[in-house]
């Protein structure tokens, strides 16, 4: 009876430091379903200003909302120095590339032609969606001539 007792609690041990340890890494658990639900099954921002997965992007060129599936058209080139971040050139999005919306560089605040793009460096983070910080566009930023207005 008393050998029984031991493995019993040894086993209840062992289930409570796995939960422990499959929450702590995977950041699952009582506080992910706090507020009623799944924070994952919801779109939009969390309480600290971090979005969820899936959340819907905003373009950066015309700072529209898009909708599931609705990319951003961009290019990102290998990383010069090994690191995790690269240099990336942004399009824009559907509504911004067929003129539905205006094209604006949220450096400088001009309006962008068709073939003018925003120079922008991406950060590769593991586990998380990238981040990407816009430096400018192709006036403002990236072709070294100085900016005309």
């Amino acid at each position: 009876m008393g050998h029984f007792i031991q493995v019993l609690f040894f086993v209840i041990i062992a289930t409570v430091l796995l939960w422990f340890g499959y929450t702590l890494f995977l950041g699952v658990g009582i506080s992910a379903h706090a507020g009623g639900g799944h924070y994952r099954k919801r779109r939009g921002r969390r309480p600290g200003g971090e979005s969820f997965p899936g959340a819907p992007q905003t373009c950066p060129v015309c700072s529209a909302k898009l909708s599931e599936g609705e990319l951003v058209k961009s290019s990102a080139f290998p990383s010069l120095n090994g690191g995790k971040d690269r240099f990336m050139h942004i399009r824009g999005c559907v509504y911004c590339l067929r003129g539905d919306r205006a094209r604006v560089c949220p450096v400088c605040g001009r309006v962008l032609k068709d073939d003018e793009i925003l120079v922008a460096r991406m950060f590769e983070r593991p586990r998380r969606r990238s981040h990407v910080h816009v430096l400018g566009c192709s006036r403002c930023r990236g072709t070294g001539k100085s900016p005309s207005r």
